[in-house]
């Protein structure tokens, strides 16, 4: 008995769907958008100084200012961005950028040169972030007290050692890097160095399984868990890596303002935590860039610039810069319920 045979597909009628766009391809979109956004909000914020202030604002050595003052939370703010990626959060940056200032610039450690005040800053710095991440990772301590425990006693310390007294810096090779004859091209030491911290921490960040790994701990640590991601021993890489940023940052805070003080790094936890929100990284982890970090951390400092060229109180500034930060997490938040 002969099988029926089927009629030819009508080819009119019988078409294969239209395959979907990948979903990275959104993601990219939004990062493009956002990444656009903050430079038009860059972009306004200079013509606002250009206009108020035109011969101050726009002046090369103005400018060269604003890019040094960015460089030192910005090293702070890269960290940041990893550590809040991960859903984390790091409320001790500032004190231990202060910490470390204070004991890279006491006498004993003066005496050791240019490599005994780098090395004692990094080193500082990278020993709090042992102590952060032991405690969150293998403590089970919420990070928020973990880090709030951090604060207080980095503080604390500083201000021992210190005795409330300022520590002048009198090594010629580390003032050096602060005068204008170090710079390279009309660019400040200080900002080199903040570039290339931000390369490798894009690089990282995307390039790389520790970024991968980073992303998957914040965005379900359960899940990364059980796809073989050591979750602890990530957070604590991580938090090492915020102490290590703090400690260039404290370096370079040292160079700036050529001592280390017990106040240094003030408030530096805020201002981190902000230009990494307005960026596009996520509170709650699982998303971040490294370029819309250091996009809000060159906005924050030239509304800063832009405020104290005006002459306009600091409260407004806080004012303005609060006002920022909720529109940004209320843009999140829409972008998030239309994903």
């Amino acid at each position: 008995m002969t099988q029926p045979v089927s009629p030819p597909l009508d080819s009119s009628t019988d078409k294969m769907p239209p395959a979907r766009p990948p979903a990275w391809r959104g993601v990219l979109v939004r990062a493009d958008v956002r990444t656009l956004s903050l430079l038009g909000v860059l972009a306004v914020l200079i013509v606002i100084g250009g206009i108020t202030k035109p011969d101050e604002f726009l002046d090369t050595r103005n400018l060269q200012l604003v890019l040094t003052q960015a460089s030192v939370i910005g090293v702070v703010t890269v960290g940041m961005t990893f550590v809040i990626v991960s859903g984390g959060i790091d409320l001790s940056v500032g004190a231990i950028v202060a910490l470390a200032s204070v004991w890279a610039t006491t006498v004993a450690t003066q005496e050791y040169g240019f490599a005994g005040i780098l090395f004692t800053a990094v080193i500082v710095g990278v020993g709090c972030g042992l102590v952060n991440g032991v405690l969150i990772a293998y403590g089970a301590m919420v990070p928020f007290i973990a880090t709030l425990a951090m604060l207080a006693s980095a503080r604390g310390l500083a201000l021992q050692i210190t005795d409330g007294k300022t520590q002048i810096v009198t090594v010629p090779s580390v003032l050096d890097l602060g005068e204008r004859d170090a710079y390279v091209l009309g660019i400040p030491p200080l900002v080199m160095v903040f570039a290339v911290v931000t390369v490798i921490g894009w690089l990282v960040l995307n390039r790389t399984t520790f970024g991968r790994r980073t992303v998957a701990v914040g965005g379900n640590p359960e899940a990364a868990r059980l796809a073989g991601i050591d979750v602890r021993r990530q957070r604590l890489y991580l938090y090492l890596l915020s102490g290590l940023c703090c400690g260039i940052a404290a370096f370079l805070l040292i160079v700036l303002a050529g001592s280390g003080q017990n106040t240094n790094g003030n408030l530096y936890e805020l201002d981190a935590i902000a230009a990494a929100i307005i960026g596009g990284t996520l509170l709650t982890g699982g998303r971040g860039t490294i370029v819309g970090s250091v996009l809000g951390v060159l906005i924050f400092t030239t509304i800063t610039n832009i405020f104290a060229l005006n002459n306009l109180q600091s409260d407004v500034q806080q004012i303005a810069k609060g006002a920022i930060i909720v529109a940004a997490v209320l843009v999140q938040r829409r972008t998030a319920s239309t994903t």
